[in-house]
């Protein structure tokens, strides 16, 4: 008798040592790899290199509690004038001040000891490279394109087909995701001179700021700002024009650079926080330099870690060295392939290149349909906000939104966490065809729109299946050796971990199209990231799904129904393995937990403990 009893109590020791183990593994397996990007040694030799030239303006972020009085007193110390960098900037404390360039050596080694001055460095400018688009007028208006979509010129967005768009478009769509497109601005509304390019007639804009005039107009008066929106959400099959990669997202348009493409760096830092402080989830800068910046750098890391992906051209000086804001850590850095997908003429690359994505190549017609090879979207003619036609350009930055409408797709599937976007997109992301890979070129491959919604959708629901299991069986053991099991327990029981630990997460890899229905879609995640179904992604991650509450509802008001205890049980073990998971790998943000170290985790672990108790109680012995 006493050996049976130390077998059973050696068999549930091991059920919950495999549970422990499984966590760890999980650990191991989706570990952070940091956030890539050029070392501090690197970051520390460029910023030398860059300001060893003199410039008569420089930016001065102070700590974000500094006072107006404080201010006043340095303006008066220094005798110059803090001017905030737009009407955006005064909560984070950010000015810009003209010096005198024979004394703002002085000037900025004085700043840099003053306690309540976080960074002061030389402003600088930011150029678009100068790569004319092709001539519109030899787009072919005859043989167009038919099918899905129906957009007449799809035909000649050789692009979209280079990353699986056509297959992509069955699944996901973006609804309800936010994407900056930090640039030249966008021609989204009629104002003044300005007009909406139809093709974008329909997408949603929201929050549009200009930090070059600082008003709330950001409309595009250079072409480029609205040809990068369009690559990311061109609206698609309406029998207009041609079509975009995420096709239901919403545009903040945040303009930073003038008519002639050029801007500064203190206004690009400020639109970035803007961005992350506004609902963005997602921003795209197709533009940079050689050389950093340390304000612009912590803009990156302010939106890393508000739960921005922000996904940066790489630079088109045709070197072995990555541009910046596309060289932090943190950013997505995205080379430019052509249609062979060989990796392009112009396009920079080097060991902090994440991943490519289509680019064009405007000096070739490679796939022969009388059109050159570049990135085709609706914009304004160049400098002439006016008048609009469908424009092939070519350069990285038209790869970069390629990428982050794939990201968007990606955080439209509840993956809202940068790290895990940016973990999705890699190990989706494809060698290229016919070409010999190089990781300095292409990063982790060739971005694959439907490869990384699949993946998205079903990430982890194997591990949170197998935890739920493993738990279900070692709470079943527990109560077994001690005579305590009183309900009998069937395929519901297993059914009910199945539904609250991961749902059918296999199905978009059965049936892709079904899987797109609302309610099966709905089903093929655990229980507790059902809140996208009500939410949407922006509310992914409430604490009141991701948590006990659910369950502790069902078993206080079903707990007399004795069939559905079981059941009802492996739910609410379900739901404390999916928990685990997402403390474990952290794919999205608690909303309403605060901010601070290891809180998620804490109220996720608390929960699934909870989760637990529930079970054993409601399959105990009365």
């Amino acid at each position: 008798m006493e050996e049976h009893k130390s077998a059973s109590r050696n068999r549930r020791s091991f059920l919950w040592v495999l549970v422990l183990i499984a966590v760890v593994a999980l650990w191991w397996f989706f570990r952070s790899g940091g956030t890539g990007g050029a070392s501090v040694a690197q970051l520390d030799a460029d910023r030398a290199a860059a300001f060893g030239i003199d410039r008569d303006e420089i930016l001065v972020d102070l700590r974000d509690d500094v006072s107006d009085r404080v201010v006043a007193d340095l303006e008066h110390e220094l005798g110059i004038d803090l001017v905030l960098v737009s009407d955006q900037s005064y909560d984070e404390r950010f000015f810009r001040a003209r010096v005198d360039p024979s004394q703002q050596g002085e000037i900025l080694a004085w700043l840099k000891k003053h306690p309540e001055v976080e960074i002061a460095e030389p402003d600088a400018e930011v150029y678009l490279s100068p790569i004319a688009p092709a001539d519109a007028s030899r787009i072919n208006s005859d043989n167009q394109w038919e099918g899905y979509p129906n957009d007449p010129k799809y035909k000649y967005q050789w692009h979209m087909r280079q990353i699986g768009m056509p297959e992509a478009w069955k699944l996901a769509d973006g609804k309800g995701v936010v994407v900056a497109v930090i640039d030249t601005g966008v021609a989204y509304e009629g104002h003044g001179n300005f007009h909406l390019v139809p093709d974008l007639d329909g997408v949603e804009f929201v929050h549009p700021y200009n930090f070059v005039r600082n008003n709330e107009h950001a409309n595009d008066d250079h072409g480029h700002g609205t040809h990068v929106a369009g690559t990311i959400a061109q609206v698609t099959h309406n029998g207009i024009g041609v079509a975009g990669v995420a096709r239901n997202v919403s545009i903040m348009p945040l303009k930073v650079l003038s008519a002639n493409g050029s801007g500064s760096v203190g206004a690009i830092a400020d639109a970035i926080r803007f961005a992350a402080d506004n609902g963005a989830k997602v921003i795209n800068m197709s533009l940079g330099g050689r050389f950093p910046s340390r304000v612009l750098q912590k803009a990156v890391q302010y939106a890393y870690d508000k739960g921005v992906t922000v996904v940066c051209a790489a630079g088109n000086e045709s070197r072995g060295k990555v541009g910046y804001p596309a060289a932090y850590p943190g950013a997505i850095a995205v080379s430019a392939t052509q249609f062979d997908e060989s990796i392009t003429f112009y396009s920079n690359y080097g060991k902090d290149i994440d991943i490519a994505a289509p680019g064009g190549n405007t000096r070739v017609d490679q796939n022969g349909d009388g059109m050159p090879d570049g990135v085709l979207q609706n914009t304004i003619a160049l400098g002439d906000p006016t008048t609009d036609d469908y424009y092939p350009y070519m350069g990285t930055s038209m790869a970069s939104p390629h990428v982050a409408g794939v990201a968007a797709l990606i955080v439209g599937e509840g993956i809202t966490e940068p790290e895990a976007v940016e973990r999705i997109l890699k190990d989706a992301a494809r060698e290229p065809r016919d070409q010999e890979y190089d990781p300095n070129t292409y990063g982790a491959g060739i971005v694959e729109a439907e490869a990384s919604v699949l993946k998205a959708r079903s990430e982890g629901g194997g591990w949170q299946l197998f935890l739920g299991l493993l738990m279900a069986g070692a709470v079943v053991s527990s109560l077994r050796q001690r005579n305590l099991l009183g309900v009998r327990l069937g395929p519901t029981y297993l059914m009910g971990v199945l539904f609250g630990a991961s749902g059918l997460f296999f199905l978009p890899h059965v049936d892709s199209a079904l899987s797109s229905w609302p309610v099966i879609e709905m089903l093929t995640r655990g229980l507790p990231s059902w809140d996208m179904a009500v939410f949407g992604p922006a509310g992914h991650g409430n604490a009141l799904f991701f948590s006990a509450l659910i369950p502790f509802v069902l078993l206080a008001a079903l707990y007399g129904v004795r069939w559905l205890r079981g059941p009802l049980a492996g739910l609410a073990i379900g739901v404390a393995a999916h928990l685990v998971f997402h403390a474990v790998v952290r794919l999205t943000d608690i909303q309403y937990v605060p901010d601070a170290i290891i809180l998620d985790e804490i109220w996720l672990v608390l929960n699934a403990v909870i989760c637990i108790g529930m079970a054993r109680l409601a399959l105990r012995r009365a």
